[in-house]
C-alpha cells in the first residue's frame, strides 16, 4: 500500500474503504462478511474508513468491528454530520454524540459536514455557533480534523472550500467528472491551499466499469497495459498529486485484493501521454452517447439569471448515459438543492448564452427539454420542501 498525507503530516493509505455498500441480507449488514472484508484491507495496509450518519448501520457495524478486534488505534474514523437535519446548536450535539456511541469511540479522526453544495448551508450552520463547536470539540480531542464532503458546481465548491480554514474536503471525480462538481479546477485549488482532498465516486458507482460503451470497452482490453476499467479509473485518479484517498466500496475480498493491488503501483506524474490518450478516447466514447454534446466548459456562464446552464445538461446526459432515476439524483444534489434557484424556469431567452458556446448548441431550446425530463412533478415539490427545511 503507498500512503500519501494529510495536512499534518499523518500517512492515509491511497485507498480508503467506502462503509457505504457493505453487503446485506435481509435488510441488515451482514456483519460476519464485512467484518472479513474490513480486518483482510487492514492486513493490506488501509487505514481510512469513511462512513456517515445516514449510511444505514454502517456506524454501528465498523464500531462494532473494530472494538471486537482491538484495531482502533491502527486506523482512521472519517464520519459526516447531516447537516441537512441541523435546525439549532443541540441539534449538533446530539447526532456528534450519537455517533460516537455508534462507533464505540471518543473521537472521530475526521469529522466532515455531509453534502454541502451550497454555501448557504454553511452560513447556517455559522449562525447556529458551528465554528466554536468546532474549536471545542477540536480542543477535546473529540475531532481530529475537519473537513466538508461537496455535490455541487465548481464555482459553489470554491466559495465553501474558501470560507473556512479547512482540514480536508471529500468530492465526487473522476475521468468522466473532470469539468463537473469541484472538478479538476476545484482539485487543483484545494492543492494549492495544502488541503488534502478524498475522492467519492472514483467508478461512477461502477458506471466506468459495468455501463461503458463497446468501442470503450474494446480500446481497454486491447491497450497493451492490460489494465481493467476499474484499475484505469483509478491510476487516473492517483496520477494527480491533489488527491489524497480515493474511496472505494468494496464488498468482496476479490475487489479489494485488487485495488489493493493497484494502489500499491500508482505514483502521482506515472501517466503517460499515451495513457492520456486512452482516457480521453474512452470519455470521448461515452460522450457520444449522450443527449447534448455540451463539454462542460462554462463559456456559456455566468447567465444573467443564474441558470445553471452546464450543471442542467449534465444532469439530463447522465438520464441517458445512466438512467432517469440517477440523473434526477444528481440534478436534485447538485441544481436543485440550493438557496438561490439556478434551474431553467429562470431563463429569458436572452440567447447571450448561444452567442459563447463553442459547440453552437441551441441552448434555449435544450435547455426546456432538459427541464421537462430532470424535474417532473414530484421533483419539484421535494426540492421545493428540502430547500425550504435545509437551508
Amino acid at each position: 500500500m503507498l500512503y500519501r498525507k494529510d495536512r499534518y503530516g499523518n500517512e492515509l493509505s491511497a485507498l480508503g474503504f467506502g462503509c457505504m455498500r457493505f453487503t446485506t441480507a435481509n435488510g441488515k449488514i451482514d456483519l460476519e462478511k464485512a467484518e472479513k472484508e474490513i480486518l483482510r484491507s487492514i492486513e493490506l495496509g488501509v487505514n481510512y474508513f469513511d462512513t456517515a450518519y445516514i449510511y444505514t448501520g454502517s456506524e454501528a457495524a465498523i464500531g462494532e468491528i473494530f472494538e471486537r478486534n482491538g484495531v482502533r488505534d491502527r486506523i482512521k474514523i472519517a464520519t459526516k454530520l447531516p447537516q441537512y437535519l441541523i435546525s439549532n446548536r443541540k441539534a449538533i450535539d446530539r447526532y456528534f454524540n450519537e455517533q460516537l456511541s455508534r462507533l464505540r469511540t471518543d473521537h472521530v479522526d475526521y469529522y466532515l459536514m455531509h453534502m454541502l453544495t451550497d454555501i448557504e448551508a454553511w452560513n447556517k450552520l455559522v449562525t447556529l455557533g458551528i465554528k466554536d463547536w468546532i474549536e471545542e470539540k477540536k480542543k477535546n480531542k473529540e475531532i481530529g480534523q475537519i473537513g466538508f464532503s461537496f455535490h455541487g458546481n465548481t464555482e459553489m465548491f470554491l466559495k465553501i472550500l474558501n470560507a473556512y480554514d479547512w482540514d480536508f474536503c471529500q468530492i465526487q471525480y473522476n475521468y468522466l467528472d473532470e469539468t463537473s462538481q469541484a472538478g479538476r479546477k476545484g482539485l487543483e485549488e484545494a492543492e494549492k491551499k495544502g488541503i488534502p482532498v478524498i475522492i467519492m465516486e472514483p467508478l461512477r458507482g461502477g458506471k466506468l466499469v459495468d455501463l461503458l460503451p463497446g468501442d470503450a470497452k474494446k480500446m481497454i482490453s486491447e491497450n497493451n497495459r492490460g489494465y481493467s476499467p476499474a484499475e484505469w479509473a483509478f491510476r487516473w485518479l492517483w496520477d494527480q498529486s491533489g488527491v489524497t484517498v480515493v474511496l472505494s466500496g468494496m464488498n468482496s475480498l476479490e475487489m479489494l485484493e485488487e485495488n489493493c493491488r493497484v494502489a500499491g503501483s500508482c505514483e502521482a506524474g506515472s501517466f503517460s501521454d499515451e495513457d492520456r490518450e486512452l482516457i480521453e478516447k474512452v470519455r470521448d466514447s461515452i460522450r457520444d452517447k449522450m443527449k447534448i454534446g455540451c463539454t462542460g466548459c462554462r463559456y456559456c456562464m455566468p447567465c444573467p439569471k443564474g441558470v445553471d446552464i452546464p450543471g442542467i445538461f449534465r444532469c439530463y446526459n447522465h438520464m441517458y448515459t445512466e438512467s432517469k432515476g440517477s440523473g434526477r439524483k444528481e440534478y436534485f444534489q447538485t441544481v436543485g438543492f440550493r438557496k438561490n434557484p439556478s434551474d431553467a424556469s429562470l431563463c429569458i431567452q436572452c440567447g447571450k448564452c448561444e452567442s459563447h458556446c463553442p459547440q453552437h448548441l441551441e441552448i434555449r431550446k435544450l435547455l426546456k427539454t432538459a427541464d421537462r425530463e430532470l424535474r417532473p412533478w414530484y421533483i419539484k415539490i421535494m426540492t421545493a420542501v428540502a430547500r425550504r427545511f435545509a437551508l
